[in-house]
């Protein structure tokens, strides 16, 4: 399994520097191992490039201990919840720490609300990275188009299905590992499967859409942030940026080509309006950003040293 590459890769490291052999820096040293969770259709690696481009490294070289979740590419909230659950129980094990920050992209957001509300005993944080919080207007439009029950909707999510697995092979993980059903993920990226998902597990929600009084202190005890992009448009090189500009126009409101900023609102709202898309949040495609913003790579430095200011 990857992870225990990952762990093993990390107590070299630990073994290198008490000899005194790298000098690494403490900028990001958090008190809990940090986690990083992908949305849909994420990945750990792909040929060497990571879903969070360059972010684990510059993590790890300022001190933190990182490990970047494998869960489904596509499933549900709850199934990638449980399967994340067992992953950090791994984290926990081989680490000896008593709880984990975990960071989640997209749909890697819910994932995460999910782990801290069934197990807040394992989680120190958690923070939303353009998260699906309220919904997906892209999702409901995809809904509104597949008939539920239809043949064509049969069809539509078997032809997805296999893009997900290929995506796991690609990755270098077995798909018989993490079930794939991306029907169930559709349906709890909608408005309407993400309102069912809040009433369930309320942790540092708003009490209404696009307000921003989600408790950054929930009652389980586990810290709550988030931040996400407000444009779509942001690098004419990246070939991601049409797609996500197209999408982006139906929203009629900020967002970031798949969720809205409103959207994306959990606990403390450190800022919704980055100038970057989907994508540039976690310094995608191939770390193709925008020359006038601030770069992801030190929009997530700058917050694992929040969460050490935090004591997390």
């Amino acid at each position: 399994m990857k992870i225990i590459k990952s762990a093993l890769t990390a107590a070299l490291l630990v073994a290198t520097l008490l000899s005194g052999g790298v000098s690494a820096g403490t900028f990001a040293k958090t008190k809990y191992p940090i986690v990083l969770v992908h949305g849909l259709f994420g990945y750990e690696d792909i040929l060497g490039a990571d879903y969070f481009y360059k972010i684990p490294q510059r993590l790890t070289r300022n001190g933190a201990t990182v490990f970047v979740a494998e869960v489904s590419p596509a499933n549900s909230s709850e199934v990638r919840g449980e399967q994340l659950l067992t992953y950090v129980n791994e984290v926990l094990a081989i680490t000896g720490a008593q709880k984990v920050n975990l960071i989640g992209h997209s749909h890697g957001s819910p994932t995460s609300r999910y782990v801290a509300s069934v197990a807040p005993e394992k989680v120190a944080s958690v923070t939303s990275v353009g998260g699906v919080n309220w919904g997906s207007k892209t999702a409901d439009q995809l809904r509104e188009t597949l008939t539920e029950g239809s043949i064509g909707e049969g069809a539509a999510g078997l032809a997805v299905n296999a893009f997900a697995e290929l995506i796991e092979l690609a990755s270098g993980s077995d798909p018989r590992d993490k079930p794939t059903d991306s029907l169930a993920a559709l349906n709890s990226l909608t408005t309407e499967g993400s309102i069912e998902f809040n009433e369930k597990y309320p942790e540092g929600v708003p009490s209404a859409y696009c307000r921003n009084d989600g408790k950054k202190y929930a009652e389980n005890g586990v810290v709550y942030f988030s931040w996400s992009g407000g444009v779509t448009l942001t690098n004419i090189l990246d070939p991601v940026d049409g797609p996500l500009t197209i999408t982006g126009l139906e929203y009629g409101e900020p967002n970031d080509g798949l969720v809205a900023s409103c959207s994306s609102h959990l606990g403390q709202v450190l800022k919704d309006n980055y100038r970057m898309n989907h994508m540039d949040e976690v310094n995608q495609t191939l770390g193709i950003t925008s020359w006038f913003e601030t770069s992801p790579v030190a929009v997530f430095l700058n917050h694992a040293q929040r969460l050490k200011r935090h004591g997390l």
